[in-house]
């Protein structure tokens, strides 16, 4: 996928977004329980914002690749 006109896949872009998600939802989780010190709470924080950030990571991971790819444009500048 080195090369630059190469789009990512749905899939992949699925299994980074589940990836992520199991890294970060576990770290709400714990977060959450120590600060309710409920775990019933904590997992239900936690499940909330599995699914609703899984889909958000999804679309800005999609939307990411219609942007272009390569080097910085050089901006014009404006003689004065």
């Amino acid at each position: 996928m080195n090369d630059s006109n190469s789009k990512e896949s749905r899939a992949r872009s699925l299994l980074k977004a589940f990836s992520w998600r199991i890294i970060a939802t576990t770290t709400t989780i714990v977060i959450a329980y120590v600060i309710t010190g409920e775990t019933e709470t904590a997992i239900t924080i936690g499940g909330i914002e599995f699914f609703s950030k899984f889909i958000i990571y999804y679309i800005h991971e999609r939307a990411w690749l219609l942007a272009p790819q390569g080097s910085i444009r050089k901006v014009l500048a404006f003689k004065k």
